[in-house]
């Protein structure tokens, strides 16, 4: 083994272990022995720096402008952090695995779809879009509503109504998912997730579906252009000849071999909804008051500009996570994958 290729795998298992880290100290947050909660004031201690000789008041890695303890809201900032990072790219990566593959490996002429299945789906897409972003006229009656619009679009996409069944229709997959990633880019991301975030009710499941539903285009264009190259490759068309239908053929052949693409696309997802979701913190937006973040940890720092721990240390932490998970997505140098 070369030495450059045994030093990249030296800086993934260092970046390996700071994310085991960060994640178990993420889990045993409240069970770690901290002298302090993370919204705890010690009005005695304000705007007290890291490691000073004040070594009686427990805050080892200082106070904020409120008296709020470092070290509390950097453990308990983390858990935020995974906690809405990495659940929101593993819905955005699925979605983009959902379309991206649908729109290469069908392009806009080889899917033919039921007049049925057109209006079950889309009933069904309407509803949860409806149930999720709270659109119904009256909120009682949500659920109800939900579970009969549910059974309605159900029965359309059966085969017991035979019309809807005989019709069919091409679906241009591929001009549909492009147009709406084309529309979702066009718009700055952090505008549309601010716009978003602004209108709906603050807490930790709305700001994991806002970021997911704005992000999944990056690991759809990814996975499109992978499978569009997969798709060409001779073997495929040695399977096809085999009789598998389209959807094994992409099951089975096309998608574990554009794998290397996914997990190229996944830990870049996390570094960037870290990014996105620490930003929309430091300007108060998306999360409710009472939840630690590293964002909301440095926006302190505008109560008292002589406090460089409030952003040296949360930043430090933010550095090394998204330093880490960029090298994970890097191919290893002496196999490429």
């Amino acid at each position: 083994m070369s030495f450059s290729s045994y030093f990249s795998n030296r800086r993934k298992l260092v970046a390996l272990g700071w994310l085991a880290f960060l994640l178990l100290v993420a889990a045993l947050a409240d069970w770690l022995p901290l002298p302090y909660a993370p919204g705890d004031s010690d009005l005695t201690h304000l705007s007290e720096p890291p490691f000073t000789a004040l070594a009686a008041s427990r805050h080892w890695l200082g106070t904020d402008p409120l008296g709020r303890d470092l070290l509390a809201g950097l453990v308990f900032g983390a858990r935020t952090t995974l906690i809405i990072s990495i659940p929101a790219a593993l819905l955005a990566v699925g979605v983009g695995i959902l379309l991206g593959s649908a729109a290469g490996f069908w392009g806009n002429t080889s899917l033919r779809v039921s007049l049925g299945h057109c209006f079950g789906v889309g009933g069904l897409l309407l509803t949860g879009f409806l149930s999720i972003f709270r659109l119904w006229p009256a909120p009682e009656l949500a659920w109800p509503l939900t579970a009969t619009s549910f059974a309605l679009v159900s029965l359309l996409a059966t085969r017991h109504v035979e019309l809807l069944q005989r019709v069919t229709l091409t679906f241009p997959v591929d001009q549909l998912v492009m147009s709406a990633i084309a529309l979702l880019e066009s718009i700055p991301r952090l505008i549309l997730v601010l716009v978003i975030a602004s209108v709906q009710e603050s807490s930790v499941f709305t700001l994991l579906l806002v970021l997911s539903l704005t992000y999944w285009t990056g690991p759809a264009r990814l996975i499109r252009a992978e499978v569009m190259r997969i798709r060409a490759l001779p073997y495929i068309e040695a399977v096809r000849a085999t009789g598998l239908t389209n959807m094994s053929i992409l099951i089975y052949h096309v998608l574990p071999n554009a794998s290397r693409s996914v997990r190229t696309a996944f830990p870049l997802s996390i570094a960037a909804l870290i990014g996105l979701e620490t930003t929309l913190s430091f300007l108060g937006i998306g999360l409710p008051t009472e939840i630690a973040s590293w964002g909301r940890l440095m926006a302190t720092a505008r109560l008292d500009s002589a406090a460089w721990w409030l952003i040296v240390e949360p930043g430090l932490l933010l550095l090394g996570t998204m330093l880490a998970l960029r090298q994970l997505a890097r191919p290893d140098e002496h196999t490429g994958k």
